[in-house]
C-alpha cells in the first residue's frame, strides 16, 4: 500500500472525517485530503504525530517501504513487535525484546546468541548452525557494529587472540589468566573513575562496542577484575558489586 492509501485506510477504520484528523495532528484539512490524493506526504513531525495517533510505526505509514531488522539481533520488524520508547512512540531501529522500557536488554554479545540459540534451534536448524549463523550476522547489524575486523571471521579472531596476549603479558597481581573476551557495549562498562586530583573521568564511549570480560580476582573478596579493549588501548580495572568504588589499575595505548 502507498502512504496515501495507508492514511485513508487507518482515517476510515477510526471513523474520522478529514476535518476530524486533521484537528487531531494539527493540520488543515486540505492537507488530509492532499496526503489521501497522493499528491503530499506528511512532514516527519506530521507522521511522528500520525504514528502516536494511530499507533503504528512511520515505516508502516509510508507503505513500508524498507524491510526492517532489529539492529541488535536481525529479527524482521513488524508493529507488534517493534520496540517503543518510554513515551510509548517507536523505536524502529530494535524488536522490543531488545529494546525495552528505553532500556538496552543486551550487552554481551554471547549472552544474545546463547538466548537465540535456544528460541531458534529445531529440527532443520542445529542449536551448532544457528551459533554460527548469529556469530556471522550480529557483528554487522548497527548496535553491534565497531571492529573494522568484524567482517572477516580470521582475523577478528586474529585480533581477539593477540588483544589476550597483551593483557595476559601484563601480569597483573590477583588477575587470573584472561582466556575469553566478549563483545560489551560501552554504556554497560563505562565506569567513572576518581583521579588523585579530586576529579572523575570516565574513558570509554557509550555508544562503542568493546571487547571484555569480567574476572574475580585470585586472592578472593568483594571485588572483580573489569577489562575493556579495543584496536586503541587496553583497560583494567576494579570494582565492587554492579560495578561499585571502580578503581583503575591499567590504561595502556596499544
Amino acid at each position: 500500500m502507498e502512504t496515501k492509501d495507508v492514511i485513508f485506510k487507518l482515517r476510515t477504520e477510526r471513523g474520522l472525517s478529514q476535518d476530524e484528523l486533521a484537528e487531531k495532528v494539527m493540520v488543515t484539512r486540505q492537507a488530509v485530503s492532499r496526503w489521501e490524493n497522493g499528491e503530499t506526504i506528511p512532514n516527519t513531525e506530521t507522521l511522528k504525530l500520525l504514528s502516536g495517533f494511530f499507533d503504528v510505526s512511520i515505516n508502516t505509514l509510508l507503505g513500508s517501504p524498507r524491510q526492517l531488522i532489529c539492529q541488535c539481533c536481525g529479527m524482521p520488524l513488524e508493529d507488534a513487535v517493534t520496540s517503543r520508547e518510554k513515551d510509548g512512540a517507536f523505536n524502529e531501529e530494535y524488536c522490543k525484546w531488545c529494546y525495552a522500557d528505553g532500556e538496552y536488554m543486551y550487552h554481551d554479545m554471547d549472552d544474545l546468541i546463547d538466548v537465540c540459540v535456544n528460541h531458534m534451534a529445531n529440527e532443520d536448524f542445529s542449536p551448532e548452525q544457528v551459533r554460527a549463523y548469529m556469530k556471522d550476522t550480529l557483528p554487522k547489524l548497527d548496535y553491534w557494529k565497531r571492529y573494522v575486523y568484524l567482517d572477516d571471521k580470521d582475523k577478528f579472531d586474529e585480533f581477539k587472540k593477540k588483544l589476550l596476549d597483551e593483557i595476559n603479558d601484563l601480569r597483573i597481581e590477583g588477575l587470573p589468566k584472561v582466556e575469553k573476551l566478549n563483545a560489551l557495549v560501552g554504556g554497560y562498562i563505562n565506569l567513572e573513575y576518581r583521579l588523585p586530583n579530586g576529579k572523575s573521568v570516565k574513558f570509554l564511549d557509550d555508544g562503542a562496542t568493546y571487547l571484555g570480560n569480567q574476572l574475580p580476582c585470585e586472592f578472593g573478596g568483594d571485588r572483580c577484575f573489569g577489562i575493556a579493549a579495543n584496536m586503541d588501548f587496553l583497560l583494567v580495572c576494579t570494582y565492587e558489586e554492579n560495578g561499585e568504588n571502580p578503581e583503575l589499575v591499567i590504561y595502556k595505548k596499544r
